[in-house]
């Protein structure tokens, strides 16, 4: 079991704030730390609050083989960690895609779960679950086939 404590702060801030915080429980590591990320986006190292820098190493962690996504809940903001208020993370195809959201996660936020886990849930286009199969490593008490 692992515990997560979220202060009242961040719950105030949204359920992305949440997301983000679970996946990396289940996992995950931020997106704008890939090891392919130069590829896609630009680190402004000298723009970096001191003492943060450690928030955009590389993690050398798989990517599930899924596309870089500049919208993923695990993405930072453009802004983020700022010491002057200029851009710390730059997109480098399309300077002027967003960064990062705390909404919900993203497709392919969910992908890189079902891949890890090995789920069959799939979205339809009209946004409702539907259950092929359990993940392999997780059941959720009290759902269909999990504990009560």
């Amino acid at each position: 079991m692992q515990v997560v404590s979220l202060a009242p702060a961040c719950l105030r801030r949204g359920k992305g704030v949440t997301l983000h915080e679970l996946m990396h429980v289940v996992g995950f590591w931020h997106e704008h730390s890939r090891a392919d990320r130069d590829k896609y986006i630009s680190i402004s190292w000298n723009e970096i609050l001191t003492g943060f820098e450690i928030n955009f190493m590389k993690s050398w962690n798989s990517n599930m083989l899924v596309n870089y996504d500049y919208s993923s809940v695990m993405h930072y903001g453009r802004y983020a960690f700022s010491m002057t208020g200029l851009p710390t993370i730059t997109p480098i195809s399309n300077p002027y895609v967003a960064l990062g959201q705390r909404w919900n996660l993203s497709s392919s936020d969910i992908a890189r779960v079902n891949k890890l886990y090995k789920c069959s849930l799939t979205l339809t286009k009209s946004g409702r679950e539907e259950l092929g199969a359990f993940c392999a490593v997780l059941t959720l008490k009290g759902s269909p086939g999990g504990g009560a």
